[in-house]
């Protein structure tokens, strides 16, 4: 069989056409590339659990994207650019959230002290007293999940400013709960 028409015939078993464009069979997609998107993802994350895991997303995030293949190239194409955009992503959110624990590394509950546990607790307890529900649920959304702050105005129905200034209120109200100057 010529080349042409094996990859005709491999695109003809993972798109098929309706009006609008085409439609991705996602499991065709997977068994046919899967082990290209995981080499790929090997070069930004080199533990093979991780990569993994990073393949299903880059998968899961062409489920959701498949309205955006025109089929103007090939799908391993648009799925590699896919994975390498998440990739990249990724590594951009765990940057992210170092740099936020570092922020954060003299508030008491973040650091490493069993004996700590307790003076943590009674003082988050004190803090979710203090915060209204909307306060909490973007400091749970910021500083527990990690979450941008553009994700959070998304979720909270906010402005991106207005969730810088009320993380920013709640980091204050925080550090003098526990007493530290900053």
């Amino acid at each position: 069989m010529p080349r042409s028409d094996a990859r005709s015939g491999r695109l003809a078993r993972v798109l098929t056409f309706r009006r609008r464009g085409p439609v991705i069979d996602i499991d065709a997609l997977y068994r046919s590339h899967a082990g290209m998107i995981f080499r790929r993802v090997l070069r930004f994350f080199p533990d093979d659990a991780e990569a993994e895991e990073v393949v299903h997303e880059v998968f899961m995030r062409a489920m959701e994207k498949q309205h955006t293949f025109r089929g103007d190239a090939s799908p391993s194409t648009w799925l590699y650019q896919l994975a390498t955009r998440h990739c990249l992503n990724r590594l951009r959110d765990l940057r992210r959230r170092r740099e936020t624990l570092a922020l954060n590394a003299d508030l008491p509950w973040l650091r490493p002290s069993a004996a700590r546990d307790q003076e943590a607790t009674m003082l988050l307890s004190q803090l979710i007293d203090q915060l209204d529900e909307e306060a909490l649920l973007i400091c749970t959304l910021y500083f527990v999940d990690g979450m941008s702050h553009a994700e959070i105005a998304r979720v909270v129905g906010v402005s991106r400013r207005t969730i810088g200034n009320r993380i920013d209120d709640a980091r204050h109200r925080m550090r003098a709960a526990a007493g530290v100057v900053g």
